[in-house]
């Protein structure tokens, strides 16, 4: 398998970002339009500094009783993030990811987000070709 670069891995992507003045529920609600599983949070001038997880949702809001109405972002996201640029290689990321235990890197260029590098989307070809594989696999079940 090539290692791909994380600019390889998050072309195309629509970033999903908030500023830290915003609600959780809001939040929650942009993630599950968008179908991820995180958010950067950015100040004004689109600076990275911070991220909200689904977990952090889970751990930090929830099970704390919060209420994510009224409980804003800047309270609850993680502010000291393992970052990565996009010429690193997906292994990289991956590491990242292994070692600090959690599931998302974000992929900055000058301090500015450009993609979401997540441990679901990083297997995005391998996936893919899994899914082929088995595909090919039930149409010749289905000559045989």
């Amino acid at each position: 398998m090539p290692n791909r670069t994380l600019r390889q891995v998050v072309t195309g992507q629509t970033l999903v970002s908030a500023l830290p003045d915003t609600t959780v529920r809001a939040a929650a609600v942009a993630m599950a339009g968008q179908s991820v599983g995180a958010i950067m949070i950015v100040d004004e001038t689109g600076r990275l500094i911070g991220l909200f997880t689904e977990r952090d949702v889970l751990n930090r809001v929830v099970a704390r009783g919060l209420d994510p109405e009224t409980t804003l972002l800047a309270s609850v996201m993680t502010d000291k993030l393992q970052t990565a640029t996009p010429d690193k290689p997906l292994s990289h990321a991956l590491h990242l990811m292994f070692e600090g235990g959690f599931r998302h890197v974000p992929v900055v260029e000058d301090g500015r987000p450009v993609g979401m590098v997540s441990a679901r989307n990083a297997l995005g070809l391998e996936i893919h070709q899994f899914e082929k594989e088995l595909k090919e696999r039930d149409h010749i079940a289905e000559i045989l």
